[in-house]
């Protein structure tokens, strides 16, 4: 693929009714020259798991419903619906679910971290995969912006 449609994305009433289905642990939903939307379900007693190697792209993450701690740059949080917390690139964090329902979440990648086609039932699904090499971002969203527009793609 050669970059995004140029087109808009519309996910109506993703707060309510879209993310309290979700059942998958990720999947992405949009992903763009810059930035990716990942829509997560931490299971009950679940957590994203601190990463091994951290994320060198910065996180913006969303929770719509659940309760959950966040762990990042060594600090904890308690989090719910309706929070919005920010993990900056180089920052070591987990996320997890301390509630009694699920812990769902949108998250917003910049740039993108996952395969535009991910979708992980479960997070040893998501860890192996990503292990393996097999989730990756696309090539043409990890390029700088001199490099896409001289690509055409903006």
């Amino acid at each position: 693929m050669s970059g995004p449609k140029k087109e808009i994305v519309y996910f109506p009433n993703i707060t309510t009714t879209y993310l309290s289905t979700s059942s998958e642990f990720r999947r992405v939903l949009w992903t763009g020259l810059y930035s990716q939307v990942v829509l997560m379900t931490i299971p009950v007693g679940g957590e994203i798991g601190e990463e091994a190697s951290i994320h060198t792209v910065d996180q913006a993450l969303t929770f719509t419903s659940g309760q959950g701690r966040a762990i990042v740059g060594g600090k904890e949080q308690d989090v719910k619906g309706s929070d919005l917390v920010i993990v900056p690139a180089g920052t070591k964090h987990n996320f997890v679910n301390t509630g009694r329902e699920p812990l769902i979440l949108y998250t917003l990648y910049s740039p993108a971290e996952h395969k535009t086609t991910t979708v992980h039932k479960t997070k040893e699904q998501g860890d192996k995969e990503e292990d393996e090499g097999i989730d990756v971002p696309p090539e043409w969203s990890q390029r700088s912006k001199a490099e896409n527009k001289k690509a055409g793609l903006v």
